[in-house]
């Protein structure tokens, strides 16, 4: 079972463009990040730019519409994720639980959809699916 641990910095919808975490965090940061290597669990992981470096788009009317960052309604936004490979949502939670986040982090855990979580039709209607993750690999 995959899941996507969803690092979510509270104040960071705010946050100035270039803004950047202190050297402290990141080598704390990074050591959880080899404990999830050297446990084969560790699928990708990424930060992310703030808010103010970003655009949205959206379909109102059917209309692509670009915003750009900041976004003023955002409440939370995304600071990074880990894509993890585990055998359940209790081992996950076990992982995120062990992150050396500080008080103002929150991690959401997301299971990755897998195909075989679909009904047939949906499945016949994503044919070809399984072709475009593999070529999309870097």
């Amino acid at each position: 079972m995959r899941f996507m641990l969803l690092m979510i910095p509270r104040g960071y919808e705010a946050a100035a463009p270039g803004t950047m975490p202190p050297v402290e965090a990141v080598e704390k940061m990074m050591k959880y990040n080899e404990e999830l290597k050297e446990a084969g669990v560790l699928v990708t992981l990424d930060g992310l730019h703030p808010p103010s470096m970003g655009a949205r788009v959206s379909f109102e009317g059917g209309k692509p519409l670009v915003t750009d960052g900041p976004f003023i309604e955002s409440k939370e936004v995304i600071g990074g994720y880990w894509m993890i490979e585990v055998s359940s949502k209790e081992e996950a939670i076990a992982w995120a639980k062990r992150c050396p986040a500080s008080a103002n982090e929150i991690i959401e855990i997301r299971q990755v959809q897998e195909m075989a979580d679909f009904p047939a039709e949906i499945q016949q209607a994503a044919a070809g699916f399984a072709e475009l993750q593999r070529s999309s690999a870097r």
